[in-house]
Parts: C-alpha cells; structure tokens; sequence
C-alpha cells in the first residue's frame, strides 16, 4: 500500500480535494519520512513540526468546509535557505547569516501560503547559494556530489520527504542538482518568479528555481509563483498564462533541435550516447528530431556569466567582507574577491554579451519547439567537494530563457543521467507541454534504491 509520502503534488491536492487524503496524515507522513532518512542525507536544516501540524490542522478544517484557498491547498512544499521566512531563521548555509531571522516573507512564500500551500521547512543550501559545497549527500551514492547550490531541495524531492521544494539558479544551481538527482527542475523565464525576499547571488541572473517529480508539477508550482512584483525589479509584468492549459494544448510530438556543437565535444562518451539515443527514441515515438548550428557569440556566455556574478555577488557582500571575511567559505570569499578586481568597463561589456546572446539564442530556439542536449557532461562526480559542472545550464540562465531537466535514464554506474529542454522567454506553457510529451515518450520514473 502507498504512503502518502509517495503522492506527488497533483494527487496530494486532488485526493486532499475529494477529502480522501487528510492533509494532517500528510504532514506527519512526510516528517516521518524525514526523521527516517535525513540523519544519513542532511538534506533539511530547519523544520517547525508544531507549526507544520497546526498549519495542516487548520487547511484540513478549510478542506472539510469547502473552504480550499488554491492549487497547493494543504500540500507541503520545502524552500531552500535563502527564502525569508517571518520568524523563521533563513541562514544561507552561512556563518554570517547564522542567526538571522527575517521579519516578513519571500513573495514567493506568500504566494505559496495564499495557494493553500504549507511550508514543510528549510532544506539545505551550499554557503550563500555558491560553490562552496554543503553538506548533504547523495542518495543515489554518499561517494558522489548531490549537486549544488540547491542540494537539500534536489535530495529531499528525489528521497521523497516533500513533493515539491523551491531552489535557485544563478549559473546551475537548480537544474544541475536535478539531474544529479533524478528529479525534474524547472527554471523559468528571468522575471517570471519574483525574487523579492530570496537572499542574492547576482541580481540580473538569480532565478527561483522549481525542483519536483514531474513536469505537471513543475507546470502546477509555475502556476502558483509567477506574477508582477512590484518589489522585484526584474519581474515581468502582465497577466499570468494559463499554464496547465498551455502545456496540455502542446503535448504532443514536437519538433525538437538537437545541440551537438560543444555538448558532444564536452560531454563524456556515454552521456552523449546516451543524448543520442534519448533523441533517437522521441523521434520513434513521434518528435521531428533537427540539428541545429550554435550562434557564434556562445563561445563568450560562460566568461561573461563568471565577470556578471562576481561583481554583483561582491556588491551584495561588500559591507560584511569588510568585517568577516574570513566567516565566508573559500570559493565564495574567492569569486566575490576577484569581482572587486573587474572594471567598470568589462562588467558593462559582459553585460552586453548577455543581451546580445539573448537575441541571437532566440533566434535558434525560435526554429523548433524545444531544443534539447545533455543536462550535464557527466553524472554526479565521485567528490563531494565540488557541486558538479554547470556550463550546460550557464547558456539558459544568462540568456533568461527557460529550461525543464527531465531524467532520462541511469549510468552504467547506476547513477541518474538527464536531458535539458530549452525553449523562447515568455514560452514557458509551450516548454512544459513539450517537456511533458518527453517525459511520457521515455518513460523514465527514477529514485533512489535506498530511498524508493
């Protein structure tokens, strides 16, 4: 018999809906489920069990009284520890932060608790959502990375000790550790998810990030976060889409732009082979498969994101480098170090690059539905002091464009392996619709043998 610990968003909400599924039993389902697990992975940092059963408690009388507030009514969703939480510690995995407890919520968080959503606690991150790695492991094996920065909300979705959890990208740090982990991570359009109230990598890249199971759960937690924020400047304004509906209109075979240019040459022999034959079984299934050429201005996006992030991460932290530097872990203090070293002039001309790549990268998705190429060059490396490489995520992130991991099968080490889909800003419904008709094509449903 299933546990509800097992159930993913969508039928947590359904079955709470038609009041088969107590939202308290839930609840305790899943903190259970961390009180067996977490001492081994360290995925979670900070939970409030009194305050996580009074909340289920109270969307339980709401549910029996027709009452439900959204989507996420009743269903514990995780945050990774850089989301304010009013009266929660929001510690950024850091030593300068060690004891800082905002006084009001992430949007992000309200928008969740406006849904009916429940705040299950705060899930580990690498120092300040950076390089530094964290502490948490692997579940598919101790040996080997979990990926970064948003290490604690990949492992704790993939070891199913909460359906949904919320992470960041700044270069890779939500789709990297998804496809470490076996799970399915959603960075949307820059802009679509407010950051107001999400502690700041570089503030002209950071995106909140979506970690979960599946892509109609990816597709559902998109519905709940996006809106205009008056209080981030970067949000997009305009009216939400209706996503569910668009990626129902768009799953069906697509047609997708296979990336080999750098990918195959970066990638390890049997990632690529394993991407090549991922689009050799959509194209059986379906999918119109094309090859499609790199703009030419790829060969700069990587440095141009490195000279963006440092300079802004060293903006942000300049007044506490001051006075505690040496609290910072040494790839932070680093990268910070080394943008306090950039001129003006090349900060605005990688800006410029960025812009520049947006354009031309939109030009080649514009081709097709999707584009599609390994998640990673190589599963979770064997060293658990490096969260992994991100170069294959860094192109989407700096451009803005959005971007589904979707796994895709294991290793001959019996490690997660996972395609990246790529689509056009503003085009996240048509993303998901096409990422969902994959991930039906592939039939891929992975997790932890330890943790299954």
């Amino acid at each position: 018999m299933s546990q509800p610990y097992e159930l993913t968003v969508a039928q947590a909400a359904h079955q709470i809906k038609d009041k088969s599924l107590s939202p308290v039993d839930l609840a305790q389902s899943l903190l259970d489920r961390i009180d067996a697990t977490d001492k081994d992975l360290q995925a979670w940092v900070t939970i409030d069990r009194e305050e996580v059963l009074g909340s289920a408690k109270q969307r339980e009388d709401e549910a029996q009284r027709g009452e439900a507030k959204g989507l996420l009514h009743g269903v514990p969703v995780g945050l990774k520890d850089i989301f304010y939480t009013e009266g929660m510690k929001t510690a950024a995995g850091s030593k300068v932060y060690a004891d800082f407890v905002p006084k009001f919520d992430a949007t992000s968080v309200t928008k969740i608790k406006e849904a009916g959503g429940i705040i299950l606690g705060k899930a580990v991150t690498t120092e300040f959502a950076t390089s530094d790695p964290s502490p948490t492991y692997n579940p598919w094996n101790f040996e080997h990375t979990p990926g970064g920065s948003s290490s604690g909300s990949s492992v704790a979705v993939a070891t199913k000790t909460v359906a949904a959890a919320l992470g960041s990208q700044t270069g890779g740090s939500t789709c990297r550790p998804a496809a470490y982990n076996g799970i399915v991570g959603l960075k949307a359009t820059y802009g679509r998810i407010s950051r107001y109230g999400v502690v700041p990598v570089s503030w002209s890249l950071d995106h909140v990030g979506i970690l979960v199971r599946t892509v109609e759960d990816a597709a559902l937690m998109l519905q709940v976060l996006s809106g205009h924020d008056e209080n981030d400047p970067g949000s997009i304004t305009g009216p939400v889409p209706d996503f569910l509906a668009q990626m129902a209109e768009h799953n069906r075979p697509p047609r997708i732009g296979l990336v080999r240019e750098y990918y195959e040459e970066k990638s390890t022999p049997e990632m690529w082979s394993h991407t090549e034959q991922v689009a050799q079984k959509l194209a059986a299934a379906g999918a119109e498969v094309v090859e499609l050429k790199l703009p030419a201005i790829f060969r700069s996006v990587h440095s141009a994101q490195r000279i963006v992030m440092n300079v802004e991460c060293a903006s942000f932290h300049e007044e506490n480098h001051l006075t505690q530097a040496e609290d910072y872990g040494p790839r932070i203090r680093s990268g910070m170090e080394m943008g306090m070293l950039v001129s003006a002039t090349k900060y605005l001309q990688a800006q410029r690059l960025r812009r520049q790549l947006r354009h031309d990268l939109s030009e080649m998705v514009g081709q097709v539905d999707a584009v599609i190429t390994p998640a990673t060059p190589a599963p979770a490396p064997k060293d658990r002091n490096t969260t992994g490489d991100a170069s294959f995520q860094v192109p989407w992130t700096s451009s803005g464009l959005p971007s589904v991991t979707l796994p895709s099968g294991l290793s001959e080490d019996g490690l997660p392996m996972a395609v990246q889909l790529g689509g056009l800003c503003y085009e996240e419904g048509k993303l998901l619709g096409v990422s969902q008709w994959c991930e039906s094509a592939l039939g891929v449903q992975l997790s932890p043998p330890n943790y299954s």
